[in-house]
């Protein structure tokens, strides 16, 4: 079942949904690589935010999904600008991810100005 990669309730809040390193002809950048994942994923992140004419920095909570904490805690510092606005957090540590070259996701909630 299709989705869409973000929706805006109460036109307050964007959410925006799991974002992983897939590129755009549906490839993944950097399989089984979290430190290439995690530079995807940003600019993944990014993307969406430009195309709902928002802004990463009003980010409220994130929720981090990787296939191994201890690779990730090597390359947390490359998402670091999306902790700007220090927003609620949660790191998770799942088995695979929908992918098996994918070892990184993260899905955002924003609110909007």
């Amino acid at each position: 079942m299709p989705h869409a990669p973000a929706n805006i309730s109460n036109g307050r809040l964007l959410h925006v949904s799991g974002i992983t390193a897939r590129l755009a002809d549906g490839s993944v950048a950097g399989p089984g690589d979290m430190h290439v994942q995690a530079t995807q994923v940003l600019q993944n992140i990014k993307d969406v935010y430009a195309a709902a004419n928002a802004d990463i920095n009003n980010i409220v909570r994130m929720t981090i999904y990787v296939t191994d904490i201890d690779a990730w805690r090597e390359v947390s510092s490359v998402i670091a600008e999306l902790y700007v606005a220090r927003p609620a957090a949660t790191l998770i540590e799942v088995s695979r991810l929908a992918n098996p070259d994918m070892v990184l996701e993260i899905e955002t909630t924003a609110e909007l100005e």
